[in-house]
């Protein structure tokens, strides 16, 4: 029952509440503060308040307010005194309108453009990279690298002497073949030029001697024939000087054979022999000389000096690349291209790509396309369509010549 009393009271109150601010002066607020229950009547009077009261009170204090800064205009403003009148509000209205209506087109605009741009398909790029042929400047002879002549960045010309090659064991190798060259070389021209003079001279007199001998035993021989048939000397004794005889002519013609020999000289086959030894010797001369002649290393192209691998007085093995040369002159790009775009990059086909180092455009053509696939930006198949992508790697040479173009240096070709 006690709650039931409470809000009758409190409905009373609503209604004299109106009543009380008339028929009191202003100050009658002031009198009461120090009770109480008069502040939480008062709470529970402004709670209670209805919609329709707490509109009518804001409406109020917008037109207090607006008459307020209207006056402080016309203070500001005293030539121009605004009339008593309150003026027509149509035109603001209008202007805020129009003003949302340009807001809202303008946002509508931009996410209008933001969508395009997001869902728009996106051209497809492709990287590649510059390559340049490279050369290695090496010897086939081992040693230590002496008088290096250049370093990284050089730009020499073919034919250029870059280093030398230090072999002690080499210059000990060219004495003996030389040494053997000569010793072949005597012995032929000996065998060639035949005996001696005096030797010749020595077998043709043994020789005259064996001749004088057989033609006195051969004049003896017919003396003692003569006897034997006159019956003076007995068979025996002719029979030794027919001996004598038959051993006379042989010994001259054992000399006269000798006396040949000494003319003729060697014999052609002993002849050829000299000779080919002579060669045999010459070419390990030249083998050895050759092997001095890659002591020095030269420059095969004209180029860009890229690396330095060694330097002056360290041991350099047998066709250990030394320098290494980049001819600038025969450069072109390595692109890799997926399957799906390689009708666009036929062999002799043209494109064009961007270089982001020089920001400059140019033009390829396309010299080489790599005959098998490899996975190297493999893409999976799919489960309701699609392949295994396969990526071919093409060469393309610039149609001219590109200044600044270096190795390594990135391209890009654009897809549409």
């Amino acid at each position: 029952m006690a709650k039931l009393t409470k809000p009758k009271t409190t409905s009373k109150t609503k209604k004299q509440a109106p009543k009380t601010p008339a028929k009191t002066p202003a100050k009658t607020p002031a009198k009461t503060p120090a009770k109480t229950p008069a502040k939480i009547s008062l709470a529970k009077n402004t709670e209670s308040k209805s919609i329709k009261e707490k509109r009518a009170e804001f409406k109020a204090l917008a037109t207090k307010i607006k008459e307020y800064n209207k006056a402080q205009k016309d203070q500001k403003n005293p030539s121009n005194p605004t009339p008593s009148t309150p003026s027509p509000k149509p035109s603001r209205p209008l202007f805020e309108s129009l003003f949302i209506i340009i807001l809202l087109a303008l946002l509508l605009l931009w996410l209008g453009s933001a969508f395009y741009r997001a869902y728009k398909p996106k051209p497809q790029i492709l990287q590649g990279q510059i390559a340049a042929r490279e050369y290695s400047v090496s010897s086939k002879l081992p040693g230590r690298i002496e008088n290096l002549h250049v370093k990284k960045g050089d730009m020499i010309k073919k034919g250029q002497l870059i280093y030398q090659i230090q072999s002690p064991e080499l210059d000990a190798k060219y004495t003996q073949a030389k040494a053997g060259y000569e010793i072949a070389k005597a012995m032929n021209e000996e065998t060639h030029a035949g005996s001696r003079k005096e030797s010749i001279t020595s077998t043709e007199d043994v020789w005259r001697s064996a001749q004088a001998m057989s033609d006195l035993a051969h004049k003896t021989y017919e003396r003692i024939e003569e006897l034997y048939k006159s019956g003076v000397v007995s068979l025996q004794r002719r029979d030794e000087a027919l001996a004598a005889y038959k051993s006379a002519k042989h010994n001259e013609n054992a000399a006269y054979q000798q006396y040949q020999i000494a003319l003729a000289g060697a014999r052609e086959g002993a002849k050829k022999a000299s000779s080919e030894r002579q060669v045999v010797a010459q070419g390990q001369v030249d083998e050895v000389e050759a092997f001095l002649q890659d002591a020095y290393a030269y420059a095969p192209i004209s180029g860009e000096v890229s690396n330095v691998l060694l330097h002056n007085g360290e041991l350099s093995p047998s066709g250990f690349p030394v320098v290494m040369v980049v001819d600038m002159d025969d450069i072109w790009v390595r692109l890799p291209v997926s399957e799906q775009y390689l009708s666009r990059f036929a062999k002799g086909s043209i494109f064009k790509a961007y270089i982001p180092a020089l920001k400059v455009y140019a033009k390829f053509k396309v010299s080489y396309i790599s005959a098998m696939g490899e996975f190297a930006t493999w893409k999976a198949t799919n489960a309701t369509r699609g392949y295994d992508m396969k990526t071919y790697e093409i060469e393309a040479h610039p149609i001219s010549k590109i200044k600044n173009l270096r190795s390594g240096m990135s391209v890009l070709v654009k897809l549409d």
